[in-house]
């Protein structure tokens, strides 16, 4: 995305900069003072989605928000680093170059995956984690073999992206988009979401993202990780089950579960207070170990 045409726009636009760790040009939002928090987007999203969610935690933390490589304002810079593990080894350089030491790291829906991979390579004490809607399952059936063969077929089709964003960019498509998730935004929240939907590079990003994704190896390894969290999980979301959020906990011995009722995927965004006190009443009662 063109920063310069968005710039004057964007939220929290004044935090923003810009930052080269290879092999991606990051762009970057930083508030506040305190302990660091460590905020990472789901698929398809930006920094944008924390909009409402940052200042209700800047009084008490410093909190740093990116976007996740091609999507947003990031520069991609290769295109076999969308995956999950690599993703999470090149936010691990960022951390490491930028001498961030997070405290915790919340992650919505796909975001929550890349914090629970992403948490053991920044040494310990491995930070908290907190996922919102994580994305921590697999589709089941025959669903979980055709939709990476799809996603995978898709990725490598050239024209596909131009051809959602052609489809997909008029607010009524962003609205349909946005409610299939269960969520119900404002105006303003979809006119984000329609930017991003619109341009090329992010929506190749993110379908190269789904395309590379696996969890298996990180949901083998969760339950004997040895990781704290948290996971907060909305009734009414549409794209991943709140039962997902409930298993999980149920396998990782240091992980809670909240639950949010009548609230869907962007939950945080619909409801940014429930969300935010959540994790600052977890965050007030533990630490890393």
């Amino acid at each position: 995305m063109d920063w310069t045409r968005h710039k004057g726009d964007w939220p929290h636009a004044k935090t923003s900069r810009f930052v080269l760790s290879k092999p991606h040009r990051w762009h970057v939002q930083e508030a506040g003072t305190g302990p660091l928090l460590l905020l990472l987007h789901g698929a398809g999203g930006a920094t944008q989605s924390f909009r409402h969610l940052v200042p209700l935690l800047t009084p008490s933390y410093r909190v740093v928000t990116l976007d996740l490589p091609g999507q947003g304002f990031t520069r991609l810079g290769a295109q076999a680093r969308c995956g999950l593990e690599a993703m999470s080894e090149d936010i691990a350089a960022l951390c490491k170059q930028e001498g961030w030491q997070p405290h915790a790291i919340m992650g919505h829906s796909a975001g929550a995956a890349i914090a629970f991979d992403l948490a053991p390579r920044l040494g310990r004490p491995a930070p908290l984690v907190i996922g919102v809607n994580a994305a921590l399952s697999n589709f089941k059936g025959v669903a979980g073999v055709l939709f990476p063969l799809m996603a995978k077929a898709l990725a490598m089709m050239p024209g596909v992206a131009g051809l959602f964003t052609a489809s997909n960019s008029n607010p009524r498509s962003v609205q349909r988009l946005i409610d299939g998730t269960g969520s119900r935004l404002t105006p303003d929240d979809l006119r984000h979401y329609g930017a991003l939907v619109s341009d090329r590079g992010h929506v190749n990003a993110t379908l190269q993202m789904m395309a590379q994704w696996d969890l298996e190896p990180l949901l083998r390894r969760l339950p004997q990780s040895g990781l704290r969290g948290l996971l907060i999980a909305a009734t009414a979301d549409r794209a991943v089950p709140a039962a997902v959020s409930r298993d999980m906990a149920a396998q990782v011995p240091g992980l809670n579960y909240a639950e949010l009722p009548d609230l869907g995927h962007l939950a945080h965004e619909e409801a940014p207070q429930a969300v935010a006190a959540l994790i600052l009443d977890y965050l007030a009662e533990n630490t890393p170990l």
